[in-house]
């Protein structure tokens, strides 16, 4: 749901082309939700003005919330909070270097006044960092806390149904 700019309620930035199969999980949640989303590569340290611009101009676009993916050296999701007013969801990518706690190290440890929301590494981060997002958007809508709460009971059932299942196994 890649949709134009000015009908997307959450901004999806990536420092790298390559991290958009790892967020995959988080387009596909978003989508689920009917969450409009823009798609952007920008790079904290190989194109901070174009970053900068997107944050700087990210809330009078329409958009309500940012996800910012990155690996490594990941600094895309504090200098876009550095630069909006909007909440920040960080997505510290899994790399070969330390396993991605180089990732997560760089997007959590924040100054003060600055905060990013981060979620964790590995496939549950993005799929987290957009039912955080779709949280943030319910604040105000009423038909999308109803879908998070069956979100959440779906969630719920699954875990009865795998307890029902074990128990039974080891009767």
């Amino acid at each position: 749901m890649n949709d134009k700019p000015n009908s997307a309620r959450v901004g999806v930035v990536m420092g790298s082309d390559s991290d958009l199969e790892p967020m995959q999980g988080c387009l596909e949640t978003l989508e689920e939700f009917g969450i409009p989303y823009e798609l952007r590569v920008l790079s904290a340290h190989r194109s901070p003005e174009a970053a900068h611009e997107y944050a700087r101009t990210a809330a009078e676009r329409g958009l309500e919330c940012l996800i910012a993916a990155a690996g490594g050296a990941a600094h895309l999701a504090g200098v876009l909070a550095s630069m909006t007013p909007l909440p920040v969801i960080g997505v510290p990518i899994q790399t070969g270097t330390l396993s991605g706690l180089d990732s997560l190290l760089s997007t959590v440890q924040m100054p003060g006044g600055v905060p990013v929301a981060t979620v964790g590494i590995g496939k549950s981060g993005p799929v987290n960092a957009a039912v955080l997002a779709a949280q943030i958007l319910a604040r105000g809508n009423p038909k999308l806390r109803e879908q998070i709460d069956r979100y959440k009971a779906q969630l719920a059932e699954r875990v009865a149904r795998a307890d029902k299942n074990v128990r039974d196994q080891n009767a």
